[in-house]
C-alpha cells in the first residue's frame, strides 16, 4: 500500500511538473506574432474621413471604445465619448472574466507607435506584448486592406484627448493562458473594386464582424456549419438574447427579402423621424446590434453586403430572439 501511494505521488508530481512547465511556456512565449512593424502613418484629411466612416459604420471600433447607453434600444454612444473606453463585459454576460474596452483617445495612446496600435488592430498583441480578448475581432481586422489599417489609425489620432483611466482586465484561469494562444500574424487583403460586388461585399462582412455575432458560438468557440445561421446567445439583464439568421435560407433566413428591404432596414435607424426608444434593461427586450451605426453605411455599401449573403450556405434555424427571464 506504501507502495503504492508513493508511486502514486510520484505520479501527480511529474504531472504537476508538466502542467507547470507548460503554462509557463506559453506565459514566457506566447503570443507570437513578431515585432511591432516600424512605420510612420502620415495623418492625411482623406485617411482621417476614411477612418471615421469605417470606425464608426464598419469596423465599429466606436461601438466598443465610446460610452454606450444602455437605456435606450440597440445602446447607441453617448455623443463626445468617442474612444473613450470603459465598456465592461464580464461573467454574467458570459465572459470568462472581467474585461474593459481601452481608452483609445490619444490621453493613452500618445506614447504608442502607429506600428504598435497596426499590431494591436491587426493581430490582438498590444504595445506590452500581451493579447486582448477577441471580443475585438483582430482576426478580422488582419485580413483587412493596409491602407484602410492606416485611416483608422489616423482617425484614432484625430479624436480629442480624454483623461479618463479605465480598469484593467483580468481574464479567468484557464483562459488567462488560452487567450495568449489566439493571436496570430496577420493576413492583409486589398481592398477589391466596388464594381466587383460580391468580392466588395465579402471584404465588407469580414470588416463589419457579421459572423461574429450570426454564428452559433459554444465552449469558447465558433460551432463549425453555422456560419451565417444564426442562434449565438448573449445573456442579458432581463433575458437572453439569441442572434437571428442572416443566411439565404428561405424559411428561417433572410433568402426571402429583397435588397431594398435588406438596407431599409438598417437606413430606417437613420432616419430622422427616427427616436431610440426607452427601454428597461432589466426587463425589456434589448439588442446588442448597433442598428444606428451600422445604419450609416453608404447605401451601395449595405447593398454589397446583401449581395454577397446571398452567397453563403443557406442554414436551416429558427431563432427564438428573446427569452425573458431566462438565464443561460
Amino acid at each position: 500500500m506504501r507502495k503504492f501511494m508513493k508511486w502514486t505521488g510520484y505520479i501527480i508530481l511529474v504531472i504537476a511538473i508538466l502542467i507547470i512547465g507548460i503554462v509557463g511556456y506559453i506565459k514566457f512565449s506566447k503570443p507570437d506574432v513578431g515585432k511591432a512593424p516600424d512605420l510612420k502613418v502620415e495623418i492625411t484629411p482623406q485617411r482621417v474621413e476614411r477612418g471615421k466612416y469605417l470606425a464608426n459604420s464598419v469596423t465599429l471600433c466606436m461601438d466598443c471604445h465610446s460610452t454606450r447607453d444602455w437605456t435606450l434600444y440597440s445602446a447607441p454612444p453617448v455623443a463626445g465619448t468617442e474612444g473613450v473606453g470603459g465598456e465592461k463585459f464580464d461573467q454574467t454576460m458570459g465572459f470568462p472574466g472581467v474585461f474593459y474596452s481601452r481608452n483609445i483617445t490619444p490621453y493613452r495612446l500618445k506614447n504608442w507607435t502607429d506600428g504598435e496600435l497596426y499590431r494591436t488592430i491587426t493581430t490582438g498583441v498590444d504595445k506590452n506584448g500581451e493579447p486582448l480578448m477577441p471580443v475585438m475581432p483582430y482576426h478580422n481586422y488582419g485580413k483587412m486592406d493596409t491602407e484602410d489599417i492606416y485611416s483608422i489609425i489616423a482617425y484614432v489620432r484625430s479624436l480629442p484627448e480624454v483623461k479618463k483611466d479605465v480598469p484593467s482586465s483580468a481574464p479567468d484561469f484557464p483562459f488567462s493562458v488560452i487567450m495568449r494562444l489566439i493571436p496570430k500574424k496577420a493576413e492583409p487583403q486589398k481592398l477589391p473594386a466596388e464594381s466587383d460586388t460580391l468580392a466588395y461585399g465579402r471584404y465588407l462582412v469580414n470588416a463589419a464582424g457579421c459572423a461574429e455575432c450570426h454564428t452559433k458560438f459554444e465552449k469558447g468557440d465558433f460551432v463549425k456549419g453555422t456560419e451565417y445561421g444564426g442562434g449565438r446567445q448573449f445573456q442579458m439583464p432581463g433575458g437572453v438574447l439569441t442572434t437571428p439568421n442572416i443566411s439565404p435560407d428561405m424559411e428561417t433566413g433572410i433568402g426571402s427579402w429583397t435588397k431594398d428591404m435588406f438596407v431599409s432596414r438598417f437606413k430606417a435607424y437613420t432616419d430622422s423621424s427616427f427616436v431610440p426608444p426607452h427601454v428597461d434593461p432589466a426587463k425589456d427586450f434589448m439588442t446588442i446590434m448597433p442598428w444606428m451605426m451600422y445604419g450609416k453605411m453608404k447605401e451601395s455599401d449595405l447593398s454589397a453586403i446583401y449581395a454577397y449573403l446571398r452567397t453563403v450556405d443557406k442554414r436551416s434555424n429558427k431563432v427564438v430572439k428573446w427569452q425573458p427571464g431566462v438565464k443561460i
